[in-house]
C-alpha cells in the first residue's frame, strides 16, 4: 500500500495500571475511528513513568509478553482492524525485566516484539536500574498495511539504530517515547532539549529515506513535565505534524510510502554509502587502543 494512516496516542498517565490500559484502549478505538490503519501507543503507557526513583516494588508493574495487555489489546486490533504498537514492561524471568514494545497486527495477531537496545541513566531516567538492554537486534514487522520498524525513546538519538532497521526494509520508523523536562528548567533550556530531541529524529528521516513517527506522553509527574510534541516527519526530514506540547492528543497521519523512492533516487545517500570504509564504527572510541 503506498498511502497508510498512522495514528499517534499522547495521553498522561495514572498510578491505576488497569485506567491506563483501558484509556489507551479508547483512544486506540477513537484513532480508529478517525481512519488510522496503524496506531502507536506512547512508551511505557500502563503506568506512571517510575524511573525517575530506583524502587524494588515498582518491578510489580513488569508482565509477560505476551500478556493480559497484549491480550486485550489483540482483541481491539481485530475488531478495529487496526495494527497496534505497544509499549510494556516486561518481565522475562524472576529478575530479569526489558523495556519492550510489542506489535499486533490487524487481525489481532502477535508479531512479535522488539526489546529497547539503548538504557540510559540520568537523573530522574533511572533506566538501567529496572531494563535488561535488548538482546533481539533490531527488528522490522510486516504489518498488513506497511513493513515498520520499532525503536523505543533513548534509541533515538543513536543514528546507528535507525540505520540498520531501515537497511532491513522498516518503511516507516516508530518511535515510542517518554521524555521530558525538568521543572526547575527555563523557557530556553526546555525549547534547545525539544529541538534537539526532535532534530536528531528529523535527521533518520533523512539519512534513510523514510517517515519517522514519535509518539510521546504529556502531563506533570514526579518534578517532570513531559513535553508531548509527537510528531511526524517525512523522507526529508519535514516536519508534516507536530503535536501539542501540553495536552492530549490522538492524531492521525496520512503517509505517503511512495515519497520513500522518490527522496532516496533525488537524495541518493544509500546508493553512495562506502560500506566498506566504516568498521571503525564497531568501536568504543578511536584513541589507539
Amino acid at each position: 500500500m503506498s498511502k497508510v494512516k498512522v495514528g499517534l496516542v499522547q495521553t498522561t498517565c495514572t498510578a491505576d495500571k488497569q485506567q491506563n490500559l483501558q484509556k489507551a484502549i479508547e483512544k486506540v478505538r477513537e484513532a480508529a475511528q478517525k481512519g488510522a490503519q496503524i496506531v502507536c501507543l506512547q512508551e511505557l503507557f500502563t503506568s506512571l513513568y517510575f524511573c525517575d526513583v530506583e524502587d524494588y516494588d515498582n518491578f510489580q508493574l513488569a508482565e509477560a509478553i505476551p500478556g493480559p495487555s497484549t491480550d486485550a489489546l489483540s482483541k481491539v486490533a481485530a475488531e478495529e482492524g487496526v495494527v497496534i504498537i505497544a509499549s510494556l514492561f516486561e518481565k522475562r524471568a524472576q529478575g530479569l525485566y526489558h523495556n519492550t514494545t510489542a506489535v499486533l497486527d490487524a487481525d489481532g495477531t502477535y508479531l512479535g516484539k522488539y526489546r529497547k537496545m539503548h538504557i540510559p541513566d540520568d537523573p530522574g531516567f533511572y533506566e538501567k536500574f529496572y531494563f535488561t538492554p535488548g538482546d533481539l537486534g533490531y527488528k522490522t514487522f510486516q504489518t498488513k498495511f506497511a513493513k515498520i520498524g520499532v525503536l523505543i525513546c533513548w534509541d533515538q538519538w543513536y543514528p546507528e539504530a535507525a540505520r540498520i532497521t531501515s537497511l532491513m526494509g522498516a518503511e516507516i520508523l516508530f518511535y515510542p517515547t517518554a521524555i521530558g523536562w525538568a521543572s526547575s528548567q527555563d523557557v530556553d533550556t526546555n525549547t534547545d532539549q525539544y529541538n534537539a530531541w526532535q532534530t536528531i529524529q528529523r535527521s533518520h528521516s533523512v539519512a534513510n529515506g523514510v517517515h519517522v513517527v514519535s509518539v510521546n506522553r504529556v502531563g506533570e509527574e514526579a518534578g517532570l513535565k513531559f513535553w508531548g510534541g509527537s510528531f511526524v516527519s517525512n523522507p526529508f526530514g519535514k516536519v508534516i505534524f507536530q503535536g501539542d506540547h501540553h495536552e492530549e492528543q490522538i492524531s492521525v497521519v496520512e503517509l505517503d510510502l511512495a515519497k520513500s523512492d522518490y527522496y532516496r533516487t533525488h537524495w541518493p545517500f544509500l546508493r553512495d554509502r562506502r560500506v566498506e570504509t566504516y568498521q571503525p564504527i564497531t568501536k568504543r572510541l578511536l584513541d589507539d587502543e
